[in-house]
């Protein structure tokens, strides 16, 4: 990656992501249920959709003359938000009656450390706890963005975004599945969070019409590499350097981008989509030394 920046502009926003983080998972009762989603939230994750947010809104914000007082909070809660979505969803995907998995970001996943009935409430008590996060505050000027927000939030988490994604993957064990309809599973199970956060961040920064088609068609290429990417890790990686078992896929005999288009076209597929959301890029005026581009390059070049 050649932006030098990035690093430096990435521990801060990490810093400020995890402080908000640990304030909102606070110890209180019931211990066991916060020290469960503590587990599920705290000390491990790439953060991918709350930087998203947070770099998506940033980079509008600089080309232009000021932001409201309000924006920064709000795009921070929205940041974190999305981040407690997709925690809860890796609690419930991991357990025993979805993909039965015991190891998430190189930890043993929570049914197996707590027990799957508080894996179950944790995951729940996150979820709400999201929108918790999302809800208006005190400023006039807010409560419309905020509610924006929130619905973005809620259509990517249901049963036409990640819930949806996930029922078709079920449905799909053992299953041939075209090409279409498996981008179609992906596009919502993955791609829909992904898509959800860029349009937070567009939100927040009260993006024009024209800047938040662009900023979507972004998110759109980027949503769909990330997947094909996961798909790719799978059969060529190991479990130490992912973090969660790798193979698992193959194993429990799931369509994936490899076994529908084999690994070389995989690959191809990844490179084209790195391409289609660069040429989106592209197409906005955004401010100097943004991180959007380089954002594009981690997902496409990561190792886990």
């Amino acid at each position: 990656m050649s932006d030098p920046g990035f690093a430096q502009w990435q521990a801060r926003e990490l810093a400020r992501i995890e402080a908000m983080l640990t304030q909102a998972l606070a110890a209180q009762d019931p211990q066991d249920l916060m020290a469960a989603m503590r587990h599920a939230v705290l000390d491990g994750g790439k953060r991918l959709r709350p930087l998203l947010v947070l770099a998506t809104a940033q980079a509008v914000w600089g080309a232009r003359a000021s932001v409201p007082d309000w924006a920064d909070g709000l795009a921070l809660r929205a940041a974190c938000a999305v981040e407690l979505i997709h925690a809860y969803s890796l609690v419930h995907d991991d357990m025993p009656c979805m993909d039965n998995d015991v190891l998430r970001r190189g930890k043993p996943t929570v049914h197996v450390a707590f027990g799957e009935a508080t894996a179950l409430l944790a995951g729940d008590a996150l979820q709400t706890l999201a929108f918790e996060l999302l809800a208006p505050q005190a400023d006039p000027a807010e409560p419309t963005v905020a509610l924006a927000c929130v619905s973005v939030l809620a259509k990517a988490s249901g049963h036409v975004g990640m819930a949806g994604g996930q029922a078709i993957d079920l449905a799909s064990v053992g299953q041939l599945i075209d090409a279409s309809r498996l981008k179609r599973m992906h596009d919502l199970k993955t791609g829909a969070l992904l898509r959800a956060s860029v349009a937070m961040g567009a939100i927040c920064a009260q993006c024009a019409p024209q800047e938040r088609a662009a900023l979507s068609a972004w998110g759109d290429a980027l949503g769909y590499a990330f997947q094909v990417v996961d798909d790719i890790l799978d059969v060529t990686s190991t479990t130490d350097v992912l973090g969660k078992t790798a193979g698992k896929d193959e194993a429990h005999d799931k369509p994936t981008v490899v076994s529908t288009l084999g690994l070389e076209g995989a690959k191809a597929l990844a490179q084209t989509l790195h391409q289609q959301a660069h040429a989106a890029l592209g197409q906005l005026t955004l401010a100097p030394g943004h991180h959007l581009g380089t954002i594009t390059d981690w997902v496409i070049h990561r190792i886990n």
